[in-house]
């Protein structure tokens, strides 16, 4: 089974968040299910500097109104197919935003040319290889199952991952006329409040649509979790299915990680103190024998680290550490780098992302925050119970279905796995550290959370399994559709 699956980033190549994990893990998995999966990415300047000896496959004269070549090659078990349009992916900034912070003003043709190409080898092949399935990542690539919708091969089976659905790739109507798609796809599947909607053209040409959870599966539906799509999603609702995101065991395992100085597991949790020294020597902050805590997010309103800025003062007054790591909204980078200034030896915090830090600190903190509003699947929680690090999480989407809760029957059944909280708001929050304080005092029920929550399955097998059987069952109705057309 042949999948080509378009994604605007993919690890370890480039990376802005969860999309990259999955994008760059799950082809993994599904080859131990016999699906071969070729990834198009775009050819950013990271990613044409690691892959030197790409081989040229195809190239176009005029992709709009650029010339363009399409590279070929291997990469870290990735096979990958790379748009190299120096015109569109040349940039000094980042995959979306220049280094002013700023949407690229030509975001809408840049991911359409990308979306254009991937619909080109669905139809089209390349190189002697040719899809069954175009499966598409986010709003990016969403464009790809239009132009397969409105193309000469409108049967070719389409597959819409939505990993957020609060980026949907909104842009001015007047920019239609150069898509070069026919005047009915506009009303028909492009049209959003009189503008242009990636995200929901997607929705509308996919023929099945998967969202990272079954419980955001559900919330997608509501008013509140829709994004102003709900009517959309309710449309298609016989077609979405929620599967859960699963991680890289190879990429996050404390018993080989080459990010970490004391490798450690679940049979030798003591090595795991070293690691916890070098994480507060890091962040500059002195071992006062009381639990770090930790959070490696986007710092921005949906992540909830508005909330966790404001309740630093736990921390402080019951003998806790905070270290903080990310970048985001400058209004909230601002409030955690004034909470560090006014409890210096409680608080740290470092802008940015950088992966060798993000591991280090699942690796030395007692427990890893992740306050998120909405929460489509997340991936930290996932991280941090591979690491021992006990997940303090928000009741929200894949929050909700991937951790425990340590409430009491929970822990006498040693099925605990973390701890959540509700309502989602300041009070929520300050309750669920208050817990996690007092566990923390019980050492001997902090230990058998920690250890109950490495043992938790979080691969992709489960997960990967279901995408096969999603896959099979597009390609039977596809063969029934030909038999009786």
């Amino acid at each position: 089974m042949n999948i080509l699956a378009v994604t605007a980033e993919i690890f370890p190549l480039v990376k802005t968040g969860g999309l990259a994990d999955v994008a760059g893990s799950l082809p993994k998995a599904l080859a131990a299910f016999g699906v071969r999966v070729r990834t198009l990415v775009p050819g950013y300047p990271t990613i044409l500097r690691a892959l030197p000896e790409a081989s040229v496959v195809r190239k176009y004269d005029d992709l709009f109104g650029e010339r363009a070549k399409l590279l070929s090659a291997q990469f870290d078990g990735l096979e990958l197919l790379i748009l190299d349009a120096p015109a569109f992916f040349d940039r000094t900034g980042g995959p979306y935003l220049d280094v002013h912070g700023k949407d690229y003003a030509d975001n809408w043709k840049r991911f359409a040319a990308l979306s254009a190409v991937g619909s080109d080898i669905g139809e089209n092949g390349v190189a002697g290889w040719r899809p069954c399935i175009v499966h598409a990542h986010d709003w990016h690539s969403a464009l790809s199952l239009v132009y397969l919708k409105y193309g000469r091969q409108p049967d070719i089976p389409r597959v819409l991952t939505v990993h957020n659905l609060a980026f949907q790739g909104q842009f001015p109507a007047c920019h239609f006329a150069r898509l070069g798609l026919p005047d009915e796809a506009y009303a028909e599947v492009l049209e959003y409040y009189g503008e242009l909607g990636y995200l929901k053209a997607g929705v509308m040409s996919a023929h099945t649509i998967t969202v990272v959870s079954p419980t955001y599966a559900r919330e997608v539906m509501s008013p509140e979790g829709g994004m102003g799509l709900d009517g959309v999603m309710n449309a298609r609702h016989d077609d979405v299915v929620g599967i859960v995101n699963g991680i890289d065991l190879d990429v996050w395992d404390p018993s080989r990680d080459p990010h970490i100085n004391y490798p450690f597991s679940s049979r030798t949790p003591l090595k795991r103190l070293g690691n916890r020294k070098d994480l507060l020597d890091h962040f500059d902050l002195a071992d006062r024998n009381g639990p770090v805590f930790a959070s490696v997010n986007r710092l921005t309103w949906q992540k909830g680290m508005d909330l966790l800025a404001d309740v630093v003062d736990e921390f402080a007054t019951r003998g806790g550490m905070l270290v903080v790591h990310g970048q985001g909204d400058p209004a909230i980078e601002r409030k955690f780098i004034n909470a560090a200034q006014r409890y210096p030896d409680h608080v740290s915090v470092r802008i940015g992302y950088d992966e060798r830090l993000a591991h280090l600190i699942h690796a030395g903190s007692d427990a890893m925050l992740v306050p998120s509003r909405f929460e489509p699947c997340g991936l930290t929680q996932l991280y941090a119970m591979r690491y021992g690090c006990v997940p303090i999480v928000a009741r929200t989407g894949g929050l909700s279905e991937t951790i425990i809760d340590a409430n009491d029957a929970a822990v006498h059944a040693q099925a605990a796995t973390g701890i959540q909280f509700l309502p989602i708001d300041h009070a929520g929050l300050r309750h669920a550290l208050r817990r996690a304080f007092k566990l923390y005092r019980r050492h001997r029920s902090w230990d058998r959370l920690r250890r109950q929550a490495m043992k938790a399955d979080s691969s992709w097998e489960r997960s990967a399994s279901q995408y096969c059987q999603l896959y099979s069952r597009l390609l039977s109705k596809e063969e029934e559709f030909r038999r009786t057309a």
